[in-house]
């Protein structure tokens, strides 16, 4: 955002596409390769570093694909985890360049790989408006400078990565503990700052001190001499006072924030931070009217780390982002974020799975996700690092689990080991979907002074517990032939209901910007409704553990949380009131059915409270 008294510091960034969304990270398979599929055409995307096996087995796949030459890194070789990912990394970055020269050098036909391009384009961008003149151009000499022009405007998505800052697991060999470099994270991040990639690292589930201080130590991080930083950092934040603090501690390393990502803390795919309840709308309000007063704070205290670091202080502030996603379907909600907000984009993840061009997933679970009801579509305990999780009841991954409970043999083999924290019982941390841990939990259980329905509830919770880190890479390596027996699991969010059919790329653009429509449920509630009718029902669940006295939340939470939902309703209300008069009577009636009921939610029942 760019302010009169204080304009954003031009930074040399190459040009970047017009497109106004992008595809966030999506498990740790769906959206591994997206890059190779939509980056020439512009389009953004965000690949997984969480599970390195995969990485170096899709490296193997697409050099064997493209004639590239392959040498295994084996996992017991020196510095193995971050060595393939920067090795996957840079073979993106070379078989994506490759496309794009393809791209550019292809004739303005119809259907060729330029035109395709423009085509996705949003109406209103101005590549898409020279394109459109060029098109409508009768001067041959004119129309060739034209088309000249826009070969170079053709330019990729960015291939940005994510890091969840939570999953950093210590690593072992040999029985010993390696130093902590050698943490998933770390390991991970340093894979991504050693390749050749000029794009973003996004950072995921909160602060984490150690992997902050660790980024320093690479160059691309910082700006350069062109006033110019080759590797940016995105934080996906919950609110305000997160990034705030966040960018700070990263400024006051001369490290600058490109971007704040907002995302809905629970209408969203995958892992899910409810937090205290704060929603979309506030949030965003807040970020709007502070986000001069943002920059400045964060331009005066990343100014006096560059002088302790005896590098030039910036006269302006580099180019400081807002953007925005989780739970939005249609164009309208997109544009609605975009122009009320003051965001600079939009991120669509979950319809994405419903295009095979873009997000990898075996046909059987392409079918089911087709067909899943409402019910199959639910907020889960799945996640072994104890956060809600959406989830699919009719996944290949939840079918082997229930199948495994069945026969007596409850948990996972736990191939992989990314999510290795629970220490309750093993001086080495295990995961908690586990047999390992599950078995010795249920034990534990029986020994516990409980009430039969509390030990029910905490029973269910143990073996809800799925091996996300192996079953979801299964979306990739199943269809790819890699493992044909794998079971993966899918984390779609509840959007997803809404959308029911296979769907081209372009098809999936055109709905982005309006130019069609892919629901297959008109029924769908607004991202707004919807997003407050999921705090609800969390906040109700949640309320339920509490007068079962198995939650640590006080009191103090639920009454906090209940205000920050009416403060939503009074948001959405307010600029339900702005929309068009077609939606705006049922939008502020639901709303309104929504402060009631929020209204009704009572604790009094509860015997933990008296």
């Amino acid at each position: 955002m760019k302010s009169e008294n204080h304009p954003a510091q031009p930074d040399n960034t190459p040009e970047r596409s017009d497109h106004t969304f992008h595809i966030p990270v999506m498990g740790s398979g769906f959206t591994i390769d997206t890059p190779l599929n939509v980056a020439r055409y512009g389009i953004s995307s965000v690949v997984s570093l969480v599970d390195d096996v995969i990485i170096e087995q899709l490296r193997k796949f697409h050099c064997q694909k493209a004639n590239e030459p392959y040498e295994e890194i084996k996992s017991k070789d020196e510095d193995s985890r971050a060595r393939r990912i920067t090795a996957y990394l840079n073979l993106l970055d070379k078989l994506v360049k490759h496309q794009v020269k393809e791209l550019q050098a292809s004739p303005f036909e119809n259907d060729s790989e330029i035109t395709r391009y423009y085509r996705l384009l949003p109406d209103s961008s101005k590549s898409k408006q020279l394109y459109k003149d060029m098109l409508a151009c009768n001067d041959p000499s004119q129309k060739e400078t034209m088309q000249n022009k826009l070969r170079k405007l053709a330019v990729p998505g960015s291939i940005d990565v994510n890091i969840m800052t939570k999953l950093n697991c210590a690593r072992y060999q040999g029985g010993q503990k390696l130093s902590k470099e050698f943490n998933d994270a770390m390991s991970a991040l340093r894979g991504y700052a050693e390749s050749k990639l000029d794009s973003a690292i996004v950072f995921s589930a909160g602060l984490n001190q150690q992997i902050y201080t660790y980024i320093t130590e690479f160059k691309d991080f910082f700006i350069d001499k062109n006033d110019y930083i080759k590797k940016k950092i995105v934080l996906k934040v919950s609110d305000y006072r997160s990034a705030s603090i966040q960018g700070k501690l990263l400024a006051k390393t001369g490290l600058w924030v490109s971007e704040y990502r907002v995302e809905s803390g629970l209408n969203c795919g995958g892992h899910t931070f409810p937090g205290k309840g704060y929603m979309m709308g506030p949030i965003l309000e807040e970020f709007q009217k502070k986000k001069i007063e943002l920059i400045e704070k964060l331009h005066s205290v990343y100014n006096k780390a560059l002088a302790r670091l005896k590098m030039p202080p910036q006269a302006s502030p580099h180019n400081l982002n807002i953007t925005v996603q989780g739970g939005i379907g249609t164009a309208d909600e997109d544009q609605l974020l975009l122009k009320h907000f003051g965001v600079n984009a939009t991120g669509w993840a979950t319809p994405f799975m419903l295009t095979p061009e873009v997000a990898r997933m075996d046909d059987e679970n392409r079918q089911r996700l087709m067909e899943a009801s409402g019910d199959d579509i639910f907020l889960s305990k799945s996640s072994p690092i104890g956060v809600p999780f959406w989830n699919m009841r009719t996944s290949s991954s939840e079918e082997a689990r229930r199948a495994r409970i069945a026969a007596g043999k409850p948990g996972s083999a736990c191939p992989k080991k990314f999510l290795c924290f629970d220490e309750e019982f093993t001086d080495r941390p295990i995961c908690k979907a586990s047999r390992a841990y599950q078995e010795k939990k249920l034990v534990s259980l029986e020994t516990e002074d409980l009430t039969n329905e509390q030990c029910a509830m905490l029973k269910d919770d143990v073996l809800a517990k799925s091996c996300l880190c192996h079953d979801l890479g299964g979306n990739v390596t199943r269809p790819y032939g890699i493992d044909p027996e794998a079971s993966p699991a899918v984390c779609c969010g509840p959007n997803i209901r809404y959308f029911s059919k296979l769907t081209t790329l372009e098809e999936m653009v055109d709905h982005i910007y309006g130019r069609i429509s892919l629901l297959t449920n008109m029924e769908r509630p607004h991202i707004f409704v919807q997003e407050i009718t999921i705090y609800i029902q969390h906040m109700e669940t949640e309320i339920e553990r509490f007068c079962l006295k198995i939650s640590d939340k006080k009191i103090q939470y639920f009454e906090e949380f209940r205000q920050h939902l009416l403060n939503a309703v009074d948001c959405y209300t307010k600029i339900a009131k702005e929309t068009a008069e077609e939606q705006r009577d049922r939008l502020c009636a639901e709303l309104q059915a929504l402060q009631k009921q929020i209204n009704a939610i009572s604790l009094d029942l509860c015997p933990a409270t008296t």
